[in-house]
């Protein structure tokens, strides 16, 4: 069984936000797999189903961003997940919009929900991908996060959303490891 968790804030002023770019994988992947994100339970909202033959939850987590751990770490105890099958999905401002980066572990980078999500699990060892949303010009950092793309950087994004759906995949059939050869430092263009 797989957890693929998209990172983001509750709430429609949050929507499609450079912060919620983590909630935003996790509405298209439930659309191409048909898995319903209707179930509210373990401080998120949750769908289940297949891919590849395996069983996946995705989880929207929705105790707000810096808080995430706590229902990450629900959903991993009640369903016993393993680290290694945990694939966490979220905004990342040291990349160029467009950008990925997959990591098997590593620290929060500065990255609030990530590091509850440490904090919670007792480990940094768990599957991640950073997805970036660029770096603030003028604004500040917050201003930033809970912008919106131009619609320029949106059309970055879709491309970048159709890799990260593959990248998924990949991770589920053939480890993170073949999914960071792949798809490591995707930008797109």
């Amino acid at each position: 069984m797989f957890l693929i968790v998209g990172l983001g804030n509750p709430g429609k002023q949050y929507d499609h936000t450079r912060h919620n770019v983590g909630f935003d994988v996790i509405d298209l992947l439930s659309k191409r797999y048909n898995i319903d994100m209707n179930r509210k339970q373990f401080k998120g909202m949750y769908g289940s189903g297949n891919i590849a033959g395996k069983k996946v939850v995705f989880l929207k987590p929705l105790t707000y961003m810096n808080l995430s751990g706590e229902s990450v770490k629900e959903v991993i105890d009640f369903y016993k997940i393993p680290n290694d099958n945990i694939l966490i999905m979220y905004d990342d401002i040291s990349l160029d919009i467009g950008r990925i980066r997959i990591r098997k572990k590593g620290s929060a980078g500065g990255h609030n929900g990530i590091k509850n999500i440490i904090a919670h699990l007792g480990s940094d060892v768990f599957p991640r991908v950073k997805i970036g949303v660029g770096q603030p010009i003028t604004e500040n950092l917050v201003s930033h996060v809970l912008g919106k793309f131009s619609q320029e950087d949106r059309q970055k994004l879709d491309q970048t959303f159709e890799v990260l759906e593959k990248t998924v995949e990949t991770v589920i059939e053939e480890g993170v490891d073949e999914a960071m050869n792949r798809f490591n430092g995707f930008k797109a263009e």
